[in-house]
């Protein structure tokens, strides 16, 4: 399955859940597991889960000390394991939870990472030759760490049934939430959401959550040009109308934006256009179809086609998640 998919009705069968905590984690997203899995809705009859701690000793996750009531070896006991997010990309995971993670799914766990617990997964093997995930900014360094890894920077969490990936920080709720509709059905997934005060499913991936960075101002030949176009994307510019500004033929303009954004001019200004478009859908009551005239869009048909292929969500839905209170 990928993201957003899941089941109705449910398995029933709640099971063990083991938190594999050491170290060097995140937690927020142990917190997020904790909570949901930890105890039932009020609302809720019949089995819960049986949520398990498992780690080396007492755990420090910043400023809080946690301490797991098993060892790392308790995770092959468990019907389903969590690995919460690494802090620090950079270090390699400890080599005794590595193994107990690989251990477990062996032994036949189903094993979720939150956020930038994929790397923990990754170094286990457990992400070779599938699709995975993990917040968008160190999707690249996953990739480049774990070349077998189909890694997908735009979901936000990936189900290959006996492993499962998420995206990072809220994304942690989401895949949480998926696990629980797969076990108990997405009426008791629901409960739980609303007990958390979130929406039980979010639509896109983490592509609108992604910011858009526009290059620092510098001494680059396109200093001049790239605050020319943001004051200017109501207009319908091209690459040959750039090139005119910039004093420079195309080929050197594609060049120089190749250097300077990594993209192409086109590429660039499709995507500050989307940013505008954005911007607009946060903190305006603006229409689709002014919003398409103030980014250069043109039409509402054209607007809507873009933004939905480059978020993953329409400009509506985008609103509806994102509006700010105008004042």
């Amino acid at each position: 399955m990928g993201e957003g998919e899941g089941v109705g009705e449910g398995t029933g069968r709640p099971g063990r859940v083991a938190l594999a905590v050491t170290d060097g984690m995140l937690h927020f997203e142990l917190s997020v597991a904790y909570e949901v899995f930890g105890s039932a809705p009020d609302a809720v009859d019949g089995p819960w889960y049986d949520l398990v701690v498992c780690g080396t000793d007492a755990v420090r996750l910043g400023r809080f000390t946690v301490e797991p009531e098993h060892g790392l070896d308790g995770l092959a006991h468990a019907g389903t394991v969590i690995v919460p997010g690494w802090a620090d990309v950079d270090v390699e995971p400890p080599a005794d939870l590595v193994d107990a993670v690989r251990a477990a799914h062996e032994a036949g766990a189903r094993v979720a990472s939150l956020c930038t617990g994929a790397f923990v997964l990754a170094a286990a093997g457990l992400l070779d030759g599938r699709r995975a995930t993990t917040h968008w900014a160190h999707t690249d360094v996953l990739a480049a760490r774990h070349p077998r890894v189909e890694v997908d920077p735009d979901v936000l969490y990936v189900d290959n049934g006996s492993v499962l990936t998420s995206a990072g920080k809220a994304a942690a709720v989401d895949l949480c939430l998926h696990l629980v509709r797969l076990d108990l059905g997405a009426s008791v997934a629901n409960t739980v959401a609303r007990r958390l005060v979130v929406p039980p499913h979010r639509d896109g991936g983490q592509a609108q959550f992604v910011s858009t960075p526009v290059p620092s101002p510098g001494n680059h030949p396109l200093a001049d040009l790239l605050p020319w176009v943001l004051e200017n994307l109501d207009r319908p510019l091209t690459v040959e109308d750039l090139a005119r500004r910039a004093g420079m033929s195309s080929r050197n303009l594609g060049r120089h934006f190749r250097a300077v954004t990594g993209s192409t001019p086109l590429q660039w200004l499709l995507a500050q256009r989307i940013r505008h478009a954005q911007e607009l859908l946060e903190t305006t009551d603006d229409t689709i179809d002014s919003v398409a005239t103030a980014t250069g869009m043109g039409t509402a048909t054209t607007l809507r086609r873009h933004f939905h292929r480059t978020v993953g969500v329409p400009p509506d839905t985008y609103r509806r998640t994102f509006r700010a209170t105008v004042r």
